[in-house]
Parts: structure tokens; sequence; C-alpha cells
């Protein structure tokens, strides 16, 4: 597992640390239906009251979806998310290019780890990202068989997390509430058109992406040209840039992230109450 130190000024430094006392679920998710990857079922935490609205939250190359257990029992420990279910997926082990072949979690294969826009966007797995984005149209889907509108459904991640989060987001067979990418980036950018013809719905979807400035993995001037890109097609898109902030997140900005959920995800029981 990997952790994750939050510094965005020295008065703000805390990192996560996995609380060993968490109560979760797994989520009932079939196994991949595109090729046979073993997937672990997600960790779930079930919504503190009535379920009516989902965040999955992808994490990125490396890690586990334990990962961001701390920034979860954070947000549920202020309790303006109450009526949110978080689902924090697994990658499957597969063989990172970058890093000789080795076996890791992740979302797809990655050929450098330069720092480099160029070596990011030449070569791309698209395969591997295709299939990710398949298994999270299916954790989508999941949650709206079991009742939930798809309007109540956020997507987000960090570092490739984020990435396929966008991708699959966009281009998402329903509308959602939200997308979230934090240090990331667009993933197949020059085929994007392409692949919006198939599903468009997302458009007007509010999507905040965060990076911070001194980002030497996913370089920042990357995931402001993500931005520019979306911008200019019409993208209801809002990008947050943290001085200071490597790759990386910090206390600002998982408070901006619990802001924008708390917008994108009121609780139905304000609504009832202003009846």
């Amino acid at each position: 597992m990997l952790t994750f130190p939050y510094l965005c000024s020295p008065k703000n430094i805390i990192s996560f640390v996995v609380l060993s006392l968490i109560t979760v679920t797994s989520a009932g998710i079939k196994s991949d239906s595109t090729m046979s990857i073993r997937r672990v079922p997600p960790l779930v935490f079930p919504a503190a009251a009535k379920h009516t609205a989902t965040v999955i939250f992808v994490h990125g190359l490396g890690d586990t979806g334990y990962g961001w257990a701390a920034a979860v029992e954070n947000w549920r420990r202020r309790q303006r998310l109450d009526e949110v279910k978080f689902i924090l997926p697994h990658a499957p082990r597969i063989p990172v290019t970058a890093a000789e072949g080795m076996p890791m979690p992740g979302w797809y294969d990655i050929l450098a780890l330069s720092g480099k826009t160029d070596d990011i966007r030449k070569d791309q797995d698209e395969r591997g990202i295709l299939q990710s984005r398949e298994y999270f149209h299916e954790l989508i889907q999941a949650e709206i068989d079991s009742g939930l509108p798809s309007d109540r459904i956020v997507l987000g991640g960090f570092s490739q997390g984020g990435a396929i989060s966008l991708f699959a987001g966009l281009t998402a067979k329903v509308k959602l509430a939200g997308i979230v990418a934090l240090s990331s980036y667009l993933p197949l950018d020059s085929k994007f058109p392409d692949f919006l013809k198939e599903n468009d719905h997302n458009r007007k979807t509010p999507i905040l992406m965060c990076h911070g400035d001194e980002d030497n993995v996913v370089p920042t001037n990357f995931g402001k040209m993500s931005y520019e890109m979306l911008k200019s097609q019409g993208f209801d898109v809002t990008m947050k840039i943290y001085p200071g902030m490597p790759h990386s997140a910090c206390v600002e900005e998982l408070d901006e992230v619990e802001a924008f959920l708390r917008s994108r995800l009121p609780p139905e029981a304000d609504k009832k109450s202003e009846l």
C-alpha cells in the first residue's frame, strides 16, 4: 500500500494511515466481463444515514483502495456526506512496462514514468484503458440497478485513477452528478472526440480537476492541457492549482473535494426539510 503525504503548506502536513478498525463491506460486483482479469471486490463504506448517493473513488498506480480509506474516514467523521456510500475499487495486478514489467496494481499499462508529457501521451495502452472503462461502467450500472439515479453518482480518483475516472466518466452511458480528477490527465485525448460519438451525456456534468504546481510525475502542464481541451469543447470543468504541492494531495485540496461532493450530492433530507 502506498501512503500519500498532504503538503500544501508546512502547517498542514499529514499522511494517510489506513485505520485498522474500519467497518466496511465488499461490493457485489461480478468479475470483469471483458477479459479474464482477476478482480478483488471493492472496499465499500456504507452511508452513515439513508443511502441516497454514491461516490466511486479510484486509486493510482501501485496502490489499492485502502490507500484512500483514511480520506473517506475523515469525510465521514465530519458528517457532511452522511447519505453517501463510498466505493474504493482495487486495481488488478498487471505487468507495468515503466517498472520493467513488474506486476503491480494498475488500471492500464504505463510505458514511461519520466515526468514528461510526451512520454505519457505516446503509445498509450488503449486496450487496458477501455477494459478499465468497462469495469467502471459496470460499477456505475450496479448502483443504478440497486435503485440509485445516475445523477446521484460521482466518479473520481487520483493520478491514474483520476485519469481513468475522467475518461470513463465523460464517456459514460448515463449522466453522472460529477467527476473528480486529482493530479491526473485525460487519456487517449487525441481520440477523445471519437469516443464521445458513442456516448456524450456528460458535457454539462461538473468536473473538478486539482493539481500541484510541482508535480514531476504527471506534469502540471499536462493537467492544464487536458483542462483547456475540455473547456474548449464546452465541458463544465474547473481546475484548482496548489502551490508547492508535488504528485500528492493536501488538506486544502481534500476540503475542496468534500465541498464539491456536498454540492453535487446534497442530502435529500435537506430537500424534505424545505417542503
